[in-house]
């Protein structure tokens, strides 16, 4: 793994936490991003790392600060996320169940 420093940066958004990865001369390599949501829900969002610094470690650094992060701040809350079949592994191995089965739709707007 290579040296990276992780910060907690302030969004423009209400209920928005993010944290960015940076490398040794402080550029972004990646950022894991959550959303506040109603009756004590936290929606696991948007989590990114460069392509030329994929399989580092990175990701998992990030979400393990994410998640240190959720443990100490927002105890009795249930965390979600919609998820790749590429990441199904990493969420069943952090602990998440499968929930209801979604189906992406999408429309051009004219």
């Amino acid at each position: 793994m290579i040296d990276i420093k992780i910060i907690q940066i302030k969004t423009n958004t209400q209920n928005m936490y993010g944290w960015i990865a940076l490398n040794s001369t402080d550029h972004p390599v990646g950022h894991i991003f959550m959303h506040i949501e109603l009756d004590n829900k936290i929606k696991f969002m948007d989590a990114w790392v460069h392509d030329d610094f994929r399989r580092q470690g990175i990701f998992n650094k990030l979400w393990d600060t994410r998640w240190e992060y959720v443990e100490e701040h927002f105890k009795n809350y249930t965390a979600f996320a919609w998820c790749l079949p590429t990441s199904i592994n990493l969420l069943r191995k952090k602990g998440f169940e499968e929930g209801e089965t979604c189906i992406y739709m999408e429309r051009k707007i004219k």
